[in-house]
């Protein structure tokens, strides 16, 4: 068959990635040749590394990298496709611009839990070996060019084998073909002059194999490599287009709110780090027991907005629970500042504010076992009021009684929400905004989220702070009414009260002054935004633009 010019698909991988199964599995196309790691004598003479086939393969095969781009991967075949096999540490700088440039590009990844266990049988592992740091660059290089390439996950392969390579070749472009699926077992004439050190599982396959049920023991001897290793994986697997159940939920990615949000910085612990690496030990006290405090704050006009007054329930909840070894006040507006600055987030933001009694030394309730300090969790949202403060929300009395201070007093702003969280799976199974919530003696303490108001004949009622959380823009709301002239009255109120208000609103940071037109059925007043909600909302608004903590310059 006479030599054509030919499409060049470059496999890139760390060792032990199923690549060489890979390999095979294209090799079976019959329109397809396939190069077992063009670019490995080059490596060897420029590394130096040493291998028990080093000299031989030097001896035998072209090690010019130029030569090897230029003549061997982008020569002339005889076929329509060229399918290289290759390792991501053999990518050395000078070689030819082409080998980014020309061709589609697959990534091949492996857990490095699966990799490291078997990769010692021919040289003592190593980062450098690993290559996964290499395999990062190339993605980034590559995307870069616009040529953002496939990545694929070898377990995806052995869960899957046929839905993964229907899937990779559409990604190519290429028409799937079935033969893929099985090749002879044995050595082959395309395997690399290394195939006798690497290739001996390999070539008592006839296919993929699934993986075992349960994997071998990991040698700790290897844990910091694996610790150095993970997050390369993990950001290459975090893009794998086609997953299985395996990595990830089945779920379909679902769409955000605000879908700015996806790219956000927050802080934890003592760093800033993007939105999929925010996360905390699994022996945090958070993880074990809901045990931290936490706060809401937003942002207008470059101001932290009453971040004293939060500050100050932060500490005292802390110091309720007995939290240790807590973070001054000043670091923690540090953290918050520096947050916000990093993100630009200067005006129509929301900060959830979290203090964990932190990381234990052995999974257990005890404190005795928060060796470590507090976890300090600064998470940043571009986040609109959360309720429909123009027309009105609906509302409907959960039958979970808010918890009395009998048991855990809600003065103490704790992270244990199973209380509201109840009460909210009855405010979403009824489709309304929230749920009210009553205090033992069938008295309306709030709902699950807010802090609730009701106006009858011109004065303001709202509950005792007996049951509820005594919100910081309760308060807020609380002054501006008695500012506003009007009467304030703070008792016990029953349900019909709010049944047969004139008008009723709730108040909190996430939502602010929230207009509330049905309850249970029952509309408010005649239905719409009453006349004493649309002031308070007015002044409130005044209120947040001309006060606040100002975020420092940069």
């Amino acid at each position: 068959m006479a030599e054509q010019e030919i499409e060049v698909i470059h496999s890139w991988s760390a060792p032990r990635s199923l690549s060489t199964s890979l390999m095979y599995s294209f090799a079976q196309r019959d329109n397809m040749e396939v190069l077992d790691e063009p670019l490995y004598p080059a490596f060897l003479r420029v590394t130096g590394f040493d291998r028990p086939y080093r000299e031989e393969i030097l001896s035998k095969i072209e090690s010019d990298g130029n030569k090897v781009v230029n003549e061997v991967i982008f020569g002339p075949g005889g076929k329509k496709y060229r399918y290289c096999k290759h390792m991501a540490k053999q990518r050395l700088p000078g070689l030819p611009d082409d080998l980014m440039k020309k061709g589609k590009h697959i990534l091949l990844i492996r857990n490095p839990l699966d990799i490291l266990p078997s990769f010692d049988k021919v040289v003592p592992p190593s980062f450098k070996e690993l290559g996964l740091a290499d395999l990062v660059t190339i993605y980034s290089e590559l995307c870069e060019l616009g040529k953002s390439p496939v990545i694929v996950d070898a377990a995806d392969l052995q869960q899957d084998p046929e839905a993964t390579l229907r899937s990779l070749c559409e990604d190519l472009d290429i028409p799937f073909q079935a033969t893929m699926l099985r090749w002879e077992a044995g050595p082959k004439p395309i395997d690399g002059l290394w195939a006798k050190w690497w290739y001996e599982s390999v070539h008592k396959s006839t296919g993929f194999t699934s993986a075992r049920e349960y994997p071998m023991p990991f040698p700790m001897s290897l844990y910091d490599l694996l610790e150095q290793s993970l997050p390369f994986y993990n950001m290459l697997r975090r893009n794998v287009r086609k997953t299985s159940s395996l990595l990830k939920s089945p779920l379909p990615e679902p769409d955000l709110p605000v879908p700015a949000n996806k790219n956000l910085l927050a802080w934890v612990g003592d760093e800033i780090v993007p939105r999929d690496d925010a996360k905390v030990s699994v022996f945090d006290s958070i993880v074990q027991g809901g045990d931290g405090v936490w706060e809401g704050l937003r942002v207008y006009n470059g101001k932290v907005f009453k971040l004293e007054e939060h500050l100050d329930r932060l500490f005292d909840s802390a110091k309720a629970l007995a939290f240790n070894n807590i973070p001054t006040r000043e670091e923690v507006k540090q953290a918050i500042f520096r947050t916000l600055i990093r993100n630009g987030m200067l005006d129509n933001a929301h900060i959830r504010l979290t203090l964990t009694r932190g990381k234990k030394v052995t999974s257990g309730m005890s404190p005795a076992f928060n060796l470590y300090g507090c976890t300090l969790i600064v998470l940043p949202e571009w986040k609109p009021p959360v309720y429909d403060n123009t027309h009105g929300v609906n509302l409907v009395t959960a039958t979970t009684r808010r918890n009395s201070p009998n048991n855990l007093d809600s003065k103490i702003h704790h992270n244990n929400l199973l209380n509201n969280i109840l009460a909210k799976i009855e405010g979403n199974n009824a489709n309304t905004a929230d749920a009210i919530m009553l205090d033992k003696d069938g008295y309306v303490s709030e709902t699950n989220a807010t802090n609730i108001f009701l106006v009858k004949k011109g004065r303001v009622l709202t509950p005792h702070a007996d049951y509820c959380l005594p919100g910081i823009t309760r308060a807020t709301v609380m002054e501006l009414v008695v500012k506003e002239n009007l009467v304030l009255e703070e008792r016990r109120i029953s349900l019909s009260e709010f049944h047969t208000a004139d008008e009723v609103w709730t108040t909190g940071t996430m939502g602010e002054i929230t207009p509330v037109v049905k309850i249970d059925g029952r509309i408010v007043g005649d239905g719409k935004v009453g006349p004493v909600t649309q002031r308070i909302q007015k002044v409130y608004k005044k209120e947040t633009e001309e006060s606040g903590v100002p975020i420092p310059s940069y």
